[in-house]
């Protein structure tokens, strides 16, 4: 049982950092407004509502490197051969996902690439079971 909670802490670590480095990339191609200040939620709106599709493309990509990452690593680390490790990190993922569609401003399409591609950690999680057959 530690070994699963472990699992699924490890996948969301692994996880986060996947998306924090495709969303720094991005905001490095597309930054913020000079006066944007971190506490202006209104802002942060706005600057979201402004990004070409690229930039809200990036977040989706950043997502999809998540979901792979999180599936691999929660696999890996419960070495059960089950999916539930996978399958918790993609449900908490898919959770803070809509939770940020609700808040920012989100065209139709972020939405349903936003929620389909958490499916992919049962890739990682497939990819993690990929054993070398000799």
């Amino acid at each position: 049982m530690l070994r699963r909670i472990l699992a699924v802490i490890a996948g969301i670590m692994v996880g986060s950092v996947g998306i924090w480095l495709m969303e720094r990339l991005g905001h490095s191609l597309y930054p913020f407004p000079a006066d944007l200040k971190p506490d202006n939620i209104e802002g942060f709106k706005a600057y979201v509502g402004n990004l070409p599709f690229m930039g809200k493309f990036i977040v989706i990509i950043g997502y999809a490197l998540g979901a792979l990452l999180s599936g691999f690593v929660a696999t890996k680390v419960a070495n059960n051969g089950k999916p539930v490790a996978a399958i918790v990190c993609g449900a908490i993922f898919l959770f803070f996902t809509v939770y940020n569609m609700m808040v920012l401003p989100t065209p139709v399409w972020f939405w349903i690439l936003g929620i389909a591609v958490w499916g992919l950690v049962l890739v990682g999680y497939r990819l993690a079971l990929n054993k070398n057959k000799e």
